[in-house]
């Protein structure tokens, strides 16, 4: 049998992440579409664990020098053979100017992993598509010059709210070279792009939503037992913008007469300063950290929890969440949801309808959790309306078809 290469090359942070099983989802579900493709990675995995989903992508990953001095033989083979393409002058004047504007070593490494990327994607390569709109698409983008090749993104959060004005526009703008399409998953993030694009219809709104069928039946429940604690469960990376720490202290302010346990999963750089944070507050034998976990424990812990808590906020660079994809799960398993109204989180929970959305400070929170936790069945018929919601507007099928057209005239008309 003949192997052919694929089409598609698809550019990503790392593969594999327990934190971005949104994208993991959405890759798998492009192969069982009928789309053949190779993931090229900048990063190497670094957690011990990985999703039973990463497991069902069945194509082949290639990892570019993370660090260009881990791999200089390669690195000057295949800056011999980019700076040999028609593209590469044309390329290295548009680096060239984004390095003035951005003098940093990341913008350097970026280019030496394009060089990588143009030098040895297959002949056959017709289109790249990137994960993330700032790093991964200067990569693609800088390749896709180089190569001539039409290329084009999905953005989430960081990528969209911590990049600059003027990289973005450059990005959206087929006149700088910029993506053919972008899609991105929230409303919030596709009316900022549209604003910066030279055409708004290429800016595409597409929830990830959720793969229905990773997840079993929700749990019927019941009344929790009177001797049972409340139990709350958060699963998030242990950063600013995840809120964690107003969240501790919100639980200082909780009533005495509340009996109560929290469960963190995920790992993260705020890791110790938030657990002695709680063992200042005296509130550790009431946490466990979990750390990071594949998706089967999580679920296992969601349908034993009684609410779910993100009290995600900005962070002081401008970072935030989109619509975290651990929302839609919660939901999945009829698990009560708290969170806040930051980006794209209301364009979910609708607060009083599908969950609470609460301000990020501690005192709001502790509020709204001592309300949850005295009102069970007004938060059982929340979690009922956010399950509803999930099945009739958050599925992953629309997502994916619309991509997939997306994709598949990307890789036909080029440009």
């Amino acid at each position: 049998m003949i192997k052919t290469h694929p089409r598609l090359a698809v550019l990503v942070k790392g593969w594999p992440r327990l934190s971005e099983t949104f994208i993991a989802q959405e890759l798998v579900a492009l192969q069982e579409a009928g789309h053949n493709f190779d993931i090229w990675s900048l990063r190497h995995p670094t957690d011990a664990k990985r999703h039973p989903l990463h497991d069902r992508f069945n194509g082949q990953v290639r990892y570019l020098p993370e660090y260009l001095y881990d791999e200089p033989e390669r690195l000057a083979a295949a800056r011999a053979v980019a700076s040999g393409l028609p593209g590469y002058p044309e390329a290295y004047r548009v680096w060239r100017q984004d390095l003035r504007r951005d003098q940093t070593h990341n913008r350097i490494r970026r280019f030496g992993q394009a060089c990588v990327l143009a030098a040895e994607l297959p002949e056959e390569t017709q289109a790249l598509y990137a994960h993330f709109m700032h790093t991964p698409s200067s990569v693609a983008r800088y390749a896709a010059i180089m190569r001539g090749l039409p290329w084009s993104f999905s953005a989430h959060a960081k990528d969209i709210w911590t990049s600059p004005d003027w990289e973005k526009k450059e990005k959206l703008h087929l006149a700088s070279y910029g993506a053919t399409f972008g899609a991105t998953c929230t409303a919030i993030g596709a009316a900022h792009l549209r604003e910066l694009a030279d055409d708004p219809a290429r800016v595409e709104l597409i929830y990830h939503g959720l793969d229905l069928s990773r997840f079993p039946t929700p749990p019927k429940r019941g009344q929790r037992a009177a001797d049972a604690p409340f139990h709350m469960l958060s699963v998030g990376r242990l950063v600013e913008k995840k809120g964690f720490d107003r969240l501790i202290d919100a639980f200082a302010l909780l009533p005495q007469t509340l009996d109560w346990h929290w469960t963190h999963i995920g790992g993260g750089t705020l890791a110790n300063k938030l657990s002695a944070q709680a063992d200042a507050a005296e509130l550790s034998d009431r946490i466990t950290w979990m750390g990071a976990c594949d998706q089967p424990e999580v679920v296992a812990e969601m349908r034993r929890s009684d609410l779910f808590v993100l009290p995600s906020r900005i962070a002081e660079d401008g970072d935030r969440d989109g619509l975290p994809n651990v929302l839609m799960e919660a939901a999945s398993q009829r698990l009560p949801i708290l969170s806040t109204p930051i980006s794209a989180i209301p364009e979910f929970i609708e607060t009083g309808v599908h969950g609470i959305l609460s301000q990020d400070d501690p005192a709001s929170l502790a509020s709204a959790i001592s309300k949850i936790a005295r009102n069970p069945a007004k938060t059982a018929r929340m979690a009922e309306a956010a399950y509803d919601r999930l099945i009739a507007d958050f599925r992953m099928d629309p997502g994916i078809r619309r991509l997939s057209e997306r994709l598949n005239a990307l890789c036909t008309d080029g440009r």
